[in-house]
């Protein structure tokens, strides 16, 4: 069983940044799909990006060019750096864990979950 805490959360003004973290257990770290998920108030769970095994990376375009996802395998942590950030940003962000090479954006094929952490972006 793998446990994910998610850190780093906070209220910022829009153009501002935050780095999120991840930190695992209970697992083999270094084998998983990593990802990283958000949800608005009443809008469903979106992807925003994933980082797999290789260090492959994939983004949502909502965040190409302003987001970056990187892990550290000796820290069984993953993190996500935000930049430039938008109003339209707002939301608890998830991380994810997933055995599949093929996870990426499908939320279906991620096997574990964090709790979540709030990030608000004021205009």
């Amino acid at each position: 069983q793998v446990q994910l805490v998610e850190s780093g959360g906070g209220a910022v003004q829009a153009g501002g940044s935050l780095r999120l973290s991840c930190a695992a257990s209970g697992g083999t770290f270094s084998r998983y799909t990593m990802g990283w998920f958000r949800q608005a108030p009443g809008k469903e769970r979106e992807f925003v990006a994933a980082i797999g095994w290789s260090l492959y990376t994939y983004y949502a375009d909502s965040v190409k060019g302003r987001f970056t996802i990187s892990r550290d395998n000796a820290k069984n942590t993953v993190y996500l750096q935000m930049n430039s950030l938008k109003p339209e940003d707002t939301a608890v962000y998830y991380c994810a864990a997933s055995k599949s090479v093929r996870a990426m954006g499908d939320a279906t094929l991620y096997d574990y979950w964090g709790q979540g952490t709030q990030v608000t972006v004021s205009s």
